[in-house]
């Protein structure tokens, strides 16, 4: 049997301001994913595993936001171990399959005010977008192992985002092992293809980790007079909303600390909560400090896949 007799009902039972810490969405925002998500959803009801569309959302919103063990979020949820997993697993995939809808690169008049932004965050001028690499850690898969080791010895998937200034994230490559440095994801990528093919209306920022393009403008390494200096900094002031914005993507879904999954299952999830994330700042939903749930940087079980040169 998939579930218990007693559930609990947390938009019944919870405030705003506990949901937002729970499940990182109020009673508004969880009712919208419920609607968005039915069309994908709403068969595994009439599969009588007894859980509703709006069930399975709240399973999978705890499990982002917190990142624990399965079995901590079932007996949480009043469901058991298999069925949170399921459900991540089900709910993940749904949303990974809105990324084009609900993740684009600016266009037309999207482009103006992405420029206009990024300036005021900088004085960076004819600026679209961020671009930077974050690392989702994850147990040791199966296969290929040695693939997802990091150059910091730990397993993960190195994961590309572009941001605009008001951190939306506007393009993703969520696939590479950590071992894949970020100008090859980058190399790569249709991204790259498309800005190579068709040269945007502006620049990207990226850190010195990337090439300098005639549509991404990289810093000096070294900065020799005052107006490089001031580019530099220009440029600094600019580029941290993607720093930013990979803080508040883990903050938000403590989960993508570490994910337990294999390659493919947590590429779906880093997926999902990608989506999530834009849905949630284009919602203005608010980004609340979260004393319910632990935010693990790692599984403390779990050994460096080899020992770091101190130096």
């Amino acid at each position: 049997c998939w579930v218990h007799v007693e559930r609990n009902k947390p938009l019944e039972q919870y405030t705003t301001e506990e949901l937002y810490g729970r499940f990182r969405f109020g009673k508004a925002d969880i009712e919208y994913l419920v609607n968005l998500l039915r069309p994908k959803l709403q068969h595994r009801t009439q599969r009588s595993h007894g859980l509703s569309v709006e069930d399975q959302i709240l399973i999978a919103l705890r499990f982002y936001a917190c990142g624990t063990f399965y079995q901590v979020v079932g007996d949480y949820m009043g469901v058991v171990k298999s069925a949170v997993c399921d459900v991540v697993r089900d709910v993940s995939i749904a949303l990974a399959s809105l990324v084009n809808e609900f993740v684009s690169f600016p266009k037309d008049n999207q482009i103006a005010q992405a420029k206009r932004s990024f300036f005021l965050l900088g004085n960076m001028p004819n600026t679209i977008g961020a671009i930077d690499c974050t690392h989702v850690h994850i147990q040791a898969p199966r296969e290929n192992e040695w693939e997802f080791i990091n150059r910091k010895g730990r397993h993960s998937i190195n994961v590309q985002l572009v941001c605009d200034a008001d951190l939306i994230i506007t393009n993703c490559v969520v696939k590479w092992p950590g071992s894949v440095h970020d100008a090859c994801i980058l190399r790569e990528s249709a991204l790259y293809r498309d800005l190579q093919t068709n040269r945007p209306d502006g620049i990207i920022l990226g850190d010195s980790a990337y090439p300098l393009l005639p549509w991404l403008m990289t810093p000096f390494l070294t900065a020799n007079t005052p107006v490089q200096a001031r580019f530099n900094t220009a440029h600094c002031r600019a580029r941290c909303a993607i720093e930013r914005l990979n803080g508040v993507l883990k903050r938000r879904f403590a989960c993508l600390n570490y994910l337990r999954a294999e390659p493919q299952k947590a590429c779906n999830i880093t997926l999902a909560c990608i989506v999530l994330h834009n849905i949630a700042t284009k919602r203005n939903v608010p980004l609340c400090a979260d004393n319910d749930a632990p935010e693990p940087l790692g599984d403390p079980n779990q050994p460096l896949a080899f020992c770091q040169n101190s130096k």
